[in-house]
């Protein structure tokens, strides 16, 4: 009995591992794309399957890791680095709302995406009050709708992966 329980257990950790190393993989190599339109949809619908694979600490964990791996690769320009706090609480707010709301995939996606939204578009505007100058443009286009956007295009990609899973989740 005991060795039957091991096995499942190792299944099951393996099974985690692998879909961190594949999420995190998509979230790491997205940003050398160097397109936020792309970029972006890429790692919500990482944020959002992970909810469904990892759970919550584990999708949490991948929305920490975006934003660092953008400014390291230059996606992310060095007079953004003050949004960096903010763009990971933003990715935070998005799984944990989404996490308890996936029962409801598209109004937990939407609502989840507009909180995001919200929050970085607010943010945004705080940063700009201290910064100001030649940055404001930037991070004014970066944290807009286009953050609205970005996030519901990666719900759809998660709904979409999900859907051709087999053993559906839906």
């Amino acid at each position: 009995m005991k060795q039957a329980k091991a096995l499942v257990l190792k299944k099951i950790e393996t099974k985690e591992m692998v879909s961190f190393a594949t999420l995190f993989s998509v979230i790491f190599f997205a940003p050398l794309l160097g397109n936020q339109l792309v970029t972006g949809p890429l790692v919500n619908a990482s944020l959002f399957l992970g909810v469904f694979l990892l759970g919550l600490p584990g999708a949490i964990l991948l929305g920490v890791l975006p934003s660092i791996i953008a400014l390291g690769v230059g996606l992310l320009p060095a007079l953004m680095a003050p949004m960096i706090p903010f763009i990971m609480a933003s990715n935070i707010l998005l799984v944990t709302v989404f996490y308890f709301l996936k029962k409801h995939f598209f109004g937990g996606v939407v609502v989840a995406s507009f909180l995001k939204f919200s929050f970085l578009y607010l943010s945004g505007i705080l940063v700009l009050s201290f910064l100001g100058g030649e940055s404001a443009p930037l991070i004014s286009s970066m944290m807009g709708y286009l953050q609205l956007l970005t996030a519901l295009m990666g719900g759809l990609i998660a709904f979409l992966f999900l859907k051709a899973l087999p053993g559906k989740i839906f």
